[in-house]
């Protein structure tokens, strides 16, 4: 459950020590830890790009929550995805929505807004689902890699999230894409098809475009346009 406030400064020295002494672990052995750490206190965000978290974290903590964010703009592959997970692996995935479905939401700030105004758009079909799904926990497992661009090139292992007062726990950050696909490769886990298309890095539809073979991952998200990240990882 979520820590009281007077935890947070020991939640907050415990991330800086289990970074030092994570960094480099192999991500079923971060998982584990996490799990004997924060027990029904953990769960997971996933984007459906692939299985891969949702399966290291069912081998670690089976029955532990999986949470996706249905923006209502999300291709129809990334829903297929999150529909054969919740079919086939030991977790407990949930659906999270924003306060507002898209008509509302185009009703009372005009349609196409992830084009005028895309901050705004990530923050309320976002941002504000995933922190009401995650305020009565006190860690969150996140797939964030430190390859996949410049600004996440200096992901710690764990961290403090000061903006939610929540542990952060990142899995795979040691790893690279060919980590990833070679545990895809060994596990038989589940991808979602649109990254055999040319969508290494998958968002809403109106914002994820194909990426040039070798070019950065998270190039084709928000293409031509200054914003590489939703808000939830900064």
């Amino acid at each position: 459950m979520s820590a009281p406030q007077d935890q947070w400064p020991r939640l907050a020295r415990l991330a800086e020590q289990a970074a030092r002494d994570l960094e480099g672990a192999q991500p079923l052995e971060v998982l584990r830890w996490a799990s004997d750490t924060f027990g029904d206190g953990l769960c997971v965000s996933s984007s459906m790009t692939d299985a891969v978290l949702a399966h290291l974290a069912g081998r670690a903590r089976p029955g532990v929550p999986v949470y996706f964010l249905d923006t209502g703009y999300h291709f129809a592959e990334t829903i297929g995805t999150r529909d054969a997970v919740a079919a086939t692996l030991p977790v407990d995935v949930r659906t999270v929505l924003p306060l507002w479905t898209v008509a509302e939401q185009d009703a009372d700030l005009l349609p196409r807004l992830h084009d005028r105004d895309p901050d705004r758009c990530c923050w309320l079909r976002k941002v504000e689902p995933l922190g009401r799904a995650l305020a009565p926990f006190s860690a969150w497992v996140s797939g964030v890699r430190r390859d996949e661009s410049p600004t996440r090139a200096e992901t710690p292992v764990v961290a403090w999230d000061v903006r939610r007062a929540i542990v952060k726990v990142h899995p795979l950050a040691c790893w690279t894409q060919d980590d990833v696909d070679a545990y895809v490769a060994e596990h038989g886990v589940l991808v979602n098809p649109l990254v055999y298309d040319g969508y290494p890095s998958i968002g809403c539809e109106p914002c994820t475009a194909r990426v040039e073979p070798g070019a950065d991952p998270r190039s084709g998200r928000w293409a031509g346009r200054a914003k590489t990240e939703c808000g939830i990882h900064v």
